[in-house]
């Protein structure tokens, strides 16, 4: 009889099958299934509330699943957690520096956790340290560090015992445009350099484009996954995002093109997909609209035809506020 631990390919960094997971009544994981392969930028897309650092979690070996079974480079999560996490670098959203040490001894120490030989811990320092510009810092207390640059130095802490897949969950968030941007470079470099899966979850969709492969998670569903490009030809749609002079327009655009989905911006967003769609709207409404932008087929697009709503429209559920809860308290 074939052993379920071996049901899955040596290429897959990530093999996720069924899982489940409850917040009391609320299901915060609905049978997840997913696949991703060796040396793989992956995105796990989807709204705060989703289910993504839920997943997440359980990847890490922080949560115990209600169900399903995940492997992480041929290693069963739930049966070897130790050795699974032996694997995996870490970057969480909430900042885990030690503020009152330096950049070395924030890196020394975690060298020193997972054991890693001290000539091995002291050229991997020197390494990351230089990979993420920081090497003239190295000796500053890590509470005189930017936003910025405290996230460079916790990607770079993950890596110092070389794991085989680096977890960063909303890496950029609180970051200003040129930080996000700087992140996501070192990713990329780190993947060419080190052979390295990286999984990614954000509610930046723009931040994506660039991924191998992206799944989208909402209600704690897995409703699509896929290269960018292949999810915007499967389910991306050109939009017309449209500012309705007064509310009989706006009733009357309703009237015209069924629901209407609002931006936060409090556009109306209009599927522009049908051939000779823009002349036939601007002769109609033109004359009845402050303005009118449209947008080619997107990830954004395919989340809103997938879900009926954009990204960004929700805040957490309940469920994962109460499960951040009861981690703080097991913390505590």
């Amino acid at each position: 009889m074939t052993d379920i631990e071996t049901l899955h390919s040596p290429t897959d960094a990530i093999v996720v099958t069924d899982l489940v997971k409850r917040y009391g009544r609320m299901l915060a994981l609905d049978s997840v299934s997913l696949t991703v392969p060796n040396n793989t930028m992956f995105a796990l897309l989807g709204p705060n509330g989703a289910g993504k650092t839920t997943l997440i979690h359980i990847l890490c070996t922080i949560l115990q699943p209600d169900g399903g079974q995940a492997w992480l480079a041929g290693t069963n999560v739930q049966k070897q957690p130790l050795k699974a996490r032996q694997n995996i670098g870490v970057v969480f959203q909430e900042p885990s520096l030690d503020d009152r040490l330096t950049a070395y001894e924030n890196l020394d120490f975690h060298g020193r956790v997972y054991n890693v030989k001290s000539a091995d811990r002291k050229r991997g320092i020197d390494e990351l340290l230089a990979l993420v510009e920081l090497e003239d810092w190295r000796h500053a207390v890590v509470r005189t560090f930017s936003s910025g640059m405290k996230r460079r130095l916790e990607i770079a802490r993950a890596l110092l015992h070389s794991p085989r897949i680096l977890f960063l969950d909303e890496p950029t968030v609180g970051l200003d445009a040129q930080s996000r941007a700087g992140i996501w470079a070192y990713l990329d470099t780190l993947r060419k350099q080190r052979d390295l899966t990286i999984v990614v979850t954000t509610h930046y969709i723009e931040e994506v484009e660039n991924c191998d492969k992206v799944s989208i998670i909402d209600h704690g569903k897995i409703i699509a996954d896929g290269s960018p490009l292949h999810l915007k030809s499967q389910h991306g749609k050109e939009t017309a995002r449209v500012i309705p002079r007064d509310a009989e327009t706006a009733a009357a655009l309703t009237a015209r093109y069924g629901a209407l989905q609002t931006a936060k911006d409090g556009s109306l967003i209009i599927d522009a997909s049908a051939p000779g769609f823009a002349d036939a709207f601007l002769a109609e409404f033109g004359s009845r609209i402050r303005q009118v932008a449209f947008d080619k087929p997107s990830l954004e697009s395919v989340f809103l035809t997938l879900t009926g709503r954009e990204l960004r429209d929700r805040t957490a559920d309940e469920h994962e506020k109460r499960g951040a809860a009861a981690r703080r308290g097991r913390r505590s």
